[in-house]
């Protein structure tokens, strides 16, 4: 089993190191978008970028020393010329050692001028979190109990009516929900903020309420996954064998549902449940894009957008990261959940 978890953990770095490589080399060939700031911080800007190897300094005699201009990849500045260096390689391999060494993923251009990505990636990460992981509260008891009751309802008009509605919100794309929420909900009752309360200016019930709207469209979609897997899982193992045995041998209906049945149908379905807890943490772009909320999914698009490129590449080993851990998460816990499938068990 061991060798097995090794072995899966060292396929995932690999994995990660092919994606952010081809991620740098693919990004390297957007244009260059030039720091923004004033005189200090595109100064301090060249001089973080000349540390970490990326540009080189050459003399320039200028007639005016406080004045400089930015042309492509050169910054003329207090009688020195600031060259980047073109071959992407090269700069490949100093990105690398630089994050090897110093963990240096470089400093933002344009979101936040002259500040580390890594930080700003971090300042974002725990709304992300934090909407995300209430989100799991509410979506994986409520999608059990529907999937458990639809089970033993079932092909009955409960089963019928749990799972229609659970056909149609799974079809709906997030960013219509979240429309429609938004427009019944904000627009037209008023009852919840149209944008993502400020922490410096809400106050705490406004804060509560901007919540609620982010934690129902997260929601909806795992609910209705959790109970359509619960109710397949749940519906096979009650038509198998061994639950009629028990039956047989003096056990309630209830007594081989609760001791037999959910527990073999959960084999499967707990660990899809941890490792979407984990990978819930990527948050969703178009929800917080859209409702202003200050987390890494619209700090993607922003860097995107914007043609941070520091900034993009955390974000995108940040995502990356938690995509690659949540599979590895969801094939290890298979063997501790259920010994039968250990990888390496003894016959």
């Amino acid at each position: 089993m061991w060798k097995y978890v090794l072995k899966r953990i060292g396929l995932a770095f690999i994995t990660s190191v092919i994606i952010v490589s081809l991620s740098y080399f693919l990004i390297h060939l957007l244009p260059y978008q030039k720091p923004l700031g004033n005189y200090e911080a595109r100064y301090s800007y060249y001089q973080k970028e000349v540390a970490l190897g990326y540009i080189y300094e050459s003399p320039l005699e200028l007639t005016d020393e406080s004045k400089w201009y930015v042309d492509k990849l050169e910054l003329k500045m207090s009688g020195t010329v600031y060259i980047y260096e073109t071959r992407t390689y090269k700069q490949y391999g100093l990105w690398i050692k630089n994050i090897v060494t110093k963990w240096d993923w470089g400093v933002s251009t344009f979101i936040n001028p002259g500040n580390s990505a890594g930080a700003i990636i971090m300042s974002k990460l725990p709304t992300t979190i934090k909407i995300n992981l209430w989100s799991v509260v509410f979506s994986v008891p409520l999608g059990l109990l529907l999937g458990i009751w639809a089970a033993l309802k079932k092909n009955k008009l409960t089963d019928h009516i749990i799972s229609t509605v659970i056909m149609v919100f799974i079809s709906v794309p997030g960013f219509v929900m979240i429309t429609v929420l938004m427009l019944l909900l904000c627009y037209k009752t008023g009852w919840l903020p149209t944008q993502w309360p400020s922490n410096l200016t809400a106050t705490a019930a406004e804060r509560v309420k901007g919540y609620i709207l982010p934690v129902i469209c997260l929601s909806f979609g795992s609910i209705c996954g959790y109970a359509r897997y619960t109710r397949a899982e749940l519906c096979e193992v009650m038509s198998s064998d061994y639950l009629l045995l028990a039956r047989t041998k003096g056990l309630t209906k209830n007594q081989a549902i609760i001791r037999h049945a959910l527990r073999n149908a959960m084999v499967p379905i707990l660990p899809s449940i941890l490792s979407e807890v984990i990978g819930l943490l990527g948050g969703s772009m178009i929800l917080e894009q859209l409702y202003g909320i200050p987390g890494t999914g619209k700090l993607y698009v922003t860097a995107i957008s914007s043609q941070d490129y520091n900034v993009l590449f955390v974000d995108m080993a940040l995502y990356t990261l938690i995509g690659l851990v949540s599979g590895v998460f969801l094939d290890i816990s298979y063997g501790f959940i259920d010994p039968r499938i250990r990888m390496g068990a003894r016959k």
